[in-house]
């Protein structure tokens, strides 16, 4: 077992020592690691098993027992899991006394919520089955917005742009923005081998199923964004790069990806706030003040 994975367990299972191990005052047990954030199982027919959700509960979540809360999804990255927003930023202590519930579901380990070719569907596990958990056990509202780092931030725009809506705001933070840009297939594949899955086991051989690729494409689905706030944000990488190869290279790579998609906005006249920015890694050293930068929107899309 990988080391990281060893403390993560540790510390969760020192925690929940802590706090009581499981809660079961709402309908399904979840387990609390902190004071209001919980790790929930939900079986998954999309997924043909259980998987996980951290929620962040609003501060006064029991003392407000008939009042319903927006949401926000925050969706991980490759090689990654859902508790890394927890991990890796201080979101915790960022939404204290904001009133509303914070949900980094599961995306398996590409990080790309999107339907395997074998049918495993990470798209409706997130859009529908952990939305109704939501709904029916921890009062969420209809109102929700939606943000993701790398993959994640593919998610988030694809999620958005494939049900168009479901998202009051959506933002990407060195997201994956057009699969099918030249260069851009290689490197999903690789994302994929990454994890010793079979090649082209996602959408396919990106030639003969280029149908495929091509409806998973948040910029063949640009026109659908008319009306959602969008933040998008991506780093040059290695131009202009403090000398941090792999990260800044990955970083590079994305690049053109980003502005492809914000282009194709921009000659259909949707708005979107973008932050392009010089050097930069592929990392949460830049992650989490981009997500910051693009709080504002959401926010005022969340009703806070």
């Amino acid at each position: 077992m990988h080391r990281r994975t060893v403390v993560k367990a540790a510390a969760a299972t020192g925690l929940a020592a802590l706090f009581g191990a499981v809660a079961t005052t709402r309908a399904g047990a979840a387990t609390q690691i902190s004071e209001r954030v919980f790790d929930l199982s939900i079986a998954s027919a999309a997924l043909g098993r259980s998987a996980p959700v951290r929620l962040i509960l609003p501060t006064d979540f029991d003392a407000r027992p008939t009042r319903t809360w927006p949401v926000l999804y925050l969706l991980h990255g490759a090689h990654d899991d859902y508790n890394s927003w927890t991990r890796e930023t201080d979101i915790e202590a960022f939404t204290e006394g904001l009133g509303l519930i914070v949900a980094m579901p599961d995306g398996g380990p590409t990080g790309i919520p999107t339907k395997w070719r074998d049918g495993t569907d990470y798209e409706t596990f997130q859009l529908t089955e952990v939305h109704a958990v939501l709904r029916s056990d921890y009062r969420a509202s209809t109102v929700r917005a939606v943000a993701g780092v790398s993959t994640g931030g593919y998610g988030a725009i694809a999620h958005a742009a494939r049900h168009p809506g479901a998202f009051a705001a959506a933002a990407s933070y060195s997201g994956i923005l057009d699969t099918t840009l030249f260069g851009v297939p290689p490197l999903v594949d690789a994302i994929v081998a990454r994890e010793n899955v079979a090649a082209w086991s996602l959408w396919g051989n990106p030639v003969f199923q280029y149908a495929t690729w091509r409806d998973y494409n948040p910029r063949v689905r640009a026109s659908a964004l008319s009306g959602t706030p969008l933040y998008v944000s991506n780093g040059s990488g290695l131009a202009g790069g403090a000398g941090d190869l792999l990260p800044e290279a990955l970083e590079s790579a994305l690049w053109p990806s980003a502005h492809s998609f914000t282009s194709a906005l921009n000659l259909l006249r949707i708005p979107v706030t973008t932050h392009y920015y010089s050097g930069g890694g592929h990392s949460w050293a830049y992650w989490q003040p981009e997500f910051r930068a693009s709080w504002p929107i959401l926010a005022s899309e969340l009703g806070l």
